[in-house]
């Protein structure tokens, strides 16, 4: 991994020149000034602090960004993991999420030198898109004490919404009104202007203003400390067995979290950038990053695709525009950190409020319900359901397992049509032919043949019972499994105790290998299988 970390630097330096570094340093600063409300933001929303979420934009960009498996992947705090966040440290409080973030990147590291990113390609598309859409609606919903200046009860986004029944819903109308100028000034910014001057900057710095020439009454950031090193941070000391027990849970949801967004990031970026990621190498980079950042007071980072991909359109050569964005965080960080101490946290609200809502793929889930695909609907309601009311780990379980129910139910539709044999459709005139098949029946067996479907097979006894001779079209079997198969035996076994005769044709390859390994093949005879239905009635 090592060499091949060594060979991808000496090729992405490869004729390097001053021109080269002008733009990753233009492209790093442009990606700054997007990841500057967005870090304050998650870092907020997380239930942690926005210092905190700017040190991990800065520690995540300057590593993870050092050693990552791709040069144009941008790490740092994300929507998706600050709303995991909001109920790991409503019950294990900072330190445990520091001590799961650090078991987490433990495991992103394993994860990297097992190869066990490549099982992320077993999880289904809606099943993503699902838990995406979930992750997006919890954003919101842990947005709205902030943008409408209210307050809420609960360790979930569910559970602070049911509170207000009981709190009541006192509106702050200066910051409702500051979070809805940031909406509709994010909404309505032109696209054009956007690429030299991102709308989430300028709609804080707009906010920020008219706050303090206004001298609104509502929430800010607060202060931002002028070091890396937060007073909040992982403390070694106060890890106890008990203590990591509980926290193993919320360490596999980081790390899981970590893996596919860095990943399907990855993937998006490198056929922007026609550069494939070394996923592997990805996962080692962010176990890395994420094992240091609780010694500095961080949350979890994981790659993130807006900021990459802005990364890329600014004309980014290396992975110096990583390190780049991180050092122009770390000059507003150590500049403009008494400004920051001022921007309303109703305009960060309203910044996250846009960012949930375009955090969904409304194109793949206008596909889906368009064209009517109920399957995928399925996957992809119940994983945002299970996002929503579970946790992360328990939502992506929920919609594979719904994802294999799926496919089970959709394989076990077998389909089995009889049909008599007509002599007069084989060409043949042959008198012995005729009166050999003139009690004989066609089963043309569609689908496969596995255990959810074995009622089917047996029923095949039944509705063969007249005749002497059963031909066994099987072209369109296309799987079978051990199930399946004794189930098969045993039907074929009962016709042959009847005095049957049994011919099998346009028997699969696939399918073929289990009758052999079942015995079923020798049970029947090489001599009673046939390329078609017409060459057995035809003995070619």
């Amino acid at each position: 991994m090592i060499k091949n970390y060594v060979t991808q630097l000496k090729s992405e330096f490869r004729n390097y020149s001053g021109a080269d570094c002008m733009k990753d340093l233009m492209a790093g600063l442009t990606v700054a000034a997007v990841a500057l409300p967005l870090a304050l933001a998650f870092g907020v929303s997380s239930g942690s602090t926005a210092a905190a979420g700017l040190v991990t934009a800065i520690i995540a960009g300057l590593v993870i960004g050092t050693l990552s498996g791709g040069y144009y992947q941008i790490s740092g705090p994300t929507g998706a993991m600050a709303a995991i966040l909001i109920s790991i440290i409503a019950r294990y409080g900072m330190q445990g999420v520091f001590t799961a973030t650090l078991i987490a990147g433990i495991l992103l590291v394993l994860c990297g030198i097992f190869h066990i990113g490549r099982l992320t390609g077993f999880i289904p598309a809606p099943v993503i898109t699902g838990f995406t859409s979930g992750i997006a609606v919890i954003i919101a919903l842990g947005q709205i004490d902030n943008f409408f200046g209210v307050t809420s009860e609960g360790s979930s986004a569910i559970l602070k919404l049911l509170s207000y029944g009981q709190l009541g819903f006192p509106v702050n109308i200066q910051a409702a009104a500051l979070g809805l100028f940031v909406v509709l000034f994010m909404v309505f910014f032109p696209k054009k202007w956007n690429a030299v001057v991102p709308a989430s900057f300028l709609s804080i710095i707009f906010a920020t203003v008219l706050s303090v020439i206004l001298n609104l009454d509502i929430q800010t950031v607060g202060a931002i400390p002028k070091t890396l090193f937060l007073d909040t941070r992982l403390d070694l000391s106060a890890i106890t067995p008990d203590h990591l027990s509980g926290l193993i849970g919320p360490a596999v949801s980081i790390a899981m979290l970590g893996m596919i967004e860095s990943l399907l990031c990855g993937a998006s970026a490198g056929k922007m950038a026609n550069v494939r990621l070394n996923s592997d190498q990805e996962l080692v980079a962010q176990g890395i990053g994420n094992i240091i950042l609780p010694f500095f007071g961080g949350i979890p980072a994981t790659a993130a695709i807006a900021r990459t991909s802005v990364a890329l359109k600014s004309g980014a050569r290396t992975r110096l525009t990583g390190i780049f964005h991180a050092l122009g965080l770390l000059a507003f960080m150590f500049i403009l950190g008494p400004v920051m101490a001022k921007i309303p946290l109703s305009a960060l609200a309203g910044v996250l409020m846009v960012t949930a809502f375009r955090m969904n793929d409304w194109q793949e889930i206008r596909y889906i319900f368009s064209h009517h695909f109920k399957g995928a609907a399925a996957k992809y309601l119940i994983t945002m359901a299970a996002t929503i009311v579970f946790d992360l780990t328990t939502a992506i379980l929920i919609g594979v397992v719904t994802a294999l129910v799926l496919l089970v139910s959709r394989l076990a539709n077998i389909e089995i049509n009889y049909e008599k044999v007509n002599m007069d459709r084989v060409r043949s005139s042959d008198a012995a032919l005729a009166k050999e098949f003139g009690n004989a029946v066609v089963a043309y067996l569609t689908g496969s043949v596995i255990f959810a479907n074995t009622q089917a097979i047996e029923e095949m006894e039944t509705c063969t019972k007249e005749y002497d001779t059963v031909l066994l079209s099987m072209r369109g079997v296309s799987y079978m499994d051990i199930s399946g198969a004794i189930a098969f035996m045993h039907v074929l076994s009962d016709l042959q105790a009847e005095g049957k005769r049994i011919l099998l044709c346009g028997v699969p390859t696939s399918t073929m290998a289990m009758l052999k390994r079942s015995d079923i093949y020798d049970m029947i005879g090489e001599e009673n299988f046939y390329w078609s239905v017409e060459k057995a009635i035809l003995h070619k």
